[in-house]
């Protein structure tokens, strides 16, 4: 599926439609190149699933887990090369009983637990994007 946006509030109603499909365990991969909006898509779905805690990238910490319904991981990979085993020990906690989403995936490797979506963000100009989503979703 493809869709438009033109701004971070279609951004994120796309995420929240995705959102309303998922359940604990669910993996979504985000990808795209800097400034595409990741996090941005990130931060409507995790509306959409309840959270109201500020969700901001985790490029520094890895990591974040909101409470919502149900809870909601963040992982950002943007600074590794590869996972390493004792690396995924430490993130493997952040999929126990939630909904994930990965920003930068390809650093995982074949890492990563099955994969739900597969949500791709690209920039169309300076201020549309074109996000495509994989996956066995509907986005109804």
């Amino acid at each position: 599926m493809q869709f438009s946006s033109a701004s971070s509030e279609a951004t994120g109603e796309i995420a929240a439609r995705l959102a309303r499909e998922l359940v604990p365990g669910d993996v979504v991969t985000v990808s795209g190149e800097l400034g595409s909006g990741k996090t941005t898509f990130v931060r409507g779905a995790c509306r959409a699933l309840g959270v109201t805690a500020p969700v901001t990238s985790p490029t520094y910490t890895i990591g974040h887990r909101y409470e919502g319904d149900p809870d909601v991981s963040h992982l950002d990979l943007y600074r590794f090369a590869s996972v390493s085993a004792p690396e995924w020990g430490d993130l493997e906690p952040y999929f126990d009983d939630a909904i994930v989403f990965v920003e930068w995936p390809e650093a995982a490797g074949g890492g990563l637990p099955p994969v739900r979506a597969a949500v791709r963000l690209e920039h169309v100009d300076e201020h549309s994007r074109r996000v495509v989503v994989e996956g066995d979703v509907t986005l109804g």
